[in-house]
């Protein structure tokens, strides 16, 4: 089964669950939002794919961060903010049994198997 993270009003989430149902892919569904985040998925995630690679700079919520925030961010720094800000996180997040998948572009589309 593929946990999908994400958040319910975010367009790229929704095109990938459609996507999933779409290929009878069993999956799930788990909204940062409604549902919130585990220390340790996240943990497990930027061990996975790398905080870099998870930290989203082009939303509105890293925008609205201050710049001594930005301008200092490392790898404790952004997991923080992440723990805290879950809309930091780029998305969707695809835990699936082969490992950790970040974003829905047609790379991460091959990988799931779309």
């Amino acid at each position: 089964m593929i946990k999908v993270y994400g958040i319910k009003n975010c367009d790229t989430c929704r095109k990938a669950l459609k996507a999933l149902s779409a290929a009878g892919l069993d999956h799930q569904y788990h909204d940062f939002r409604v549902d919130g985040l585990s220390a340790d998925d996240l943990d497990k995630w930027i061990a996975s794919a790398g905080w870099e690679k998870l930290l989203n700079k082009r939303g509105t919520t890293w925008r609205n961060l201050s710049d001594d925030i930005k301008d200092s961010v490392n790898e404790a720094v952004a997991r923080d903010l992440m723990l805290d800000n879950p809309t930091l996180i780029k998305r969707p997040v695809f835990d699936t049994p082969q490992g950790v998948i970040v974003g829905f572009t047609k790379n991460e589309q091959a990988l799931l198997g779309l």
